[in-house]
């Protein structure tokens, strides 16, 4: 499996909707590996000030992060290939 990151424009988002939108990306992933798929929800890192949100998966693709994404009525900008460099 992959990282891939989904950048996100959540200028003006609510703590709350915030905290919602991370559950809907959980659960969301949750379900598609029930059904058998390879992708997990990792991290996302939210910038306040100007609403840039970065969201970490892990997965076999880009097109089943956008469709994860798609499924769970997230907003995305757009979803690339990425390295988590996390020590």
């Amino acid at each position: 499996m992959s990282v891939y990151m989904v950048e996100r424009n959540l200028k003006g988002i609510s703590m709350e909707d915030l905290a919602g939108a991370q559950k809907a990306a959980i659960i969301t992933a949750n379900s598609m590996r029930a059904e058998g798929e390879q992708v997990r929800y990792i991290r996302s890192t939210f910038a306040p000030q100007d609403g840039r949100c970065m969201c970490l998966f892990e997965g076999t693709s880009a097109d089943q992060v956008r469709a994860l994404n798609d499924k769970a009525g997230l907003p995305y900008i757009q979803v690339v290939e990425a390295m988590d460099l996390t020590p």
